[in-house]
């Protein structure tokens, strides 16, 4: 397609042929998303205490693996019950949910493990965890656990973001929340959200129909 766009516009100089060139639609798949139970059975199946709670926290606030990876221990404002992600996709900061829960997690974390500077610290503790160290501890927590899904760091994303839909929570603000620009990138999240499908009505039920055809 570009060599053609670049014969036709370049070579030969025609540069209103290649606007009319148009490019192939790429297919657009729907994101991997656990059920609630999948997701208590995947992360119990993380033995680790520090990759547990990075999965954990990247679950309960919707993060990707690199703004998990890093947070630093100040990014957590129990005061207020927020989250505060520097850096985001994009160079933005944004502001995400501390839930009560998580902070518990995160105190009894905290306790044992005594990071300074980054939340979730690497080998050295002037680094954080490597990303891939999450990728690898995902593989072997799904095998783990039993789940025939394919499970990465985005996928508890997709799983937050579709189980704060089903439980009624505001499109606009699950938008803010996983620092989306544009409604469209949120609103996929309706196609795999079987708590409104369930929900919705199917026009045969306003219908009053006979099932056994009169004879």
């Amino acid at each position: 397609m570009c060599a053609l766009r670049f014969f036709y516009g370049v070579t030969l100089g025609h540069a209103e042929i290649p606007e009319r060139i148009a490019y192939a639609r790429s297919p657009r798949t729907l994101p991997v998303v656990l059920s609630a139970d999948e997701v208590v059975r995947f992360l119990e199946a993380v033995p680790s205490l520090k990759t547990r709670t990075a999965l954990t926290t990247a679950y309960a606030a919707g993060l990707r693996a690199s703004e998990t990876v890093g947070l630093k221990v100040g990014d957590i404002d129990s005061e207020r019950g927020v989250i505060r992600v520097e850096h985001g996709k994009g160079g933005k900061d944004r502001t995400v949910m501390l839930s009560a829960q998580l902070l518990r997690i995160l105190r009894v974390y905290w306790r044992l493990a005594k990071p300074q500077g980054w939340l979730f610290p690497g080998r050295g503790a002037d680094r954080p965890i490597d990303v891939q160290v999450l990728y690898s501890a995902c593989r072997s927590a799904r095998a783990a656990a039993g789940i025939d899904k394919r499970v990465t760091v985005h996928t508890l994303r997709h799983s937050f973001a579709t189980h704060l839909l089903e439980n009624g929570t505001d499109i606009r603000i699950i938008q803010v929340l996983l620092g989306h620009n544009n409604l469209s990138s949120t609103a996929r999240y309706t196609k795999v959200s079987n708590g409104l499908i369930r929900r919705t009505t199917s026009p045969l039920d306003r219908l009053n129909i006979e099932v056994v055809p009169p004879g």
